[in-house]
């Protein structure tokens, strides 16, 4: 059936529900999960004493974020005996990092949620799963 399932995470309730789904699927089909939590760039601005917070500590604070994020995927994953490796990067759109992903690693499913954190924005603009939808060639399972 699927040999290799991505399940992107922001840590939202649905995205949960995405990665239960995504989990159930792998254990059913003997496939092997991706999780994948994708972080901002820092909001670089013209007026550099301007920045509240310094870069390096943005960037520490997003990848702890994001590697706790793949981290509880992983051991939701392991607690029912299913393989998983977390990765976390760094994109300005989300859908363009999980679309890379699923190509780069072979990925034959991507599973996510119909919406995640990105409030009106997404509702103005389409949501990062109507980008993944259409932009890639692989399957996509979304979950509400």
């Amino acid at each position: 059936m699927f040999k290799h399932i991505l399940v992107p995470t922001d840590g939202s309730d649905i995205s949960a529900k995405a990665v239960e789904r995504a989990i159930a699927l792998a254990k059913l089909s003997g496939a092997t999960l991706s999780a994948l939590a994708v972080k901002e760039p820092f909001p670089y601005s013209a007026i550099s004493e301007m920045q509240p917070t310094p870069p390096q500590e943005f960037f520490d604070a997003q990848e702890r974020i994001a590697s706790a994020r793949v981290k509880a995927v992983e051991q939701a994953a392991s607690e029912a005996g299913v393989t998983c490796k977390g990765y976390t990067v760094e994109a300005t759109h989300p859908w363009e990092a999980i679309c890379d992903h699923a190509k780069n690693q072979n990925c034959d499913l991507i599973v996510m949620a119909s919406h995640g954190r990105r409030g009106v924005a997404a509702l103005l603009l389409g949501s990062e799963t109507q980008k993944v939808l259409t932009h890639t060639a692989t399957a996509v399972l979304v979950v509400k």
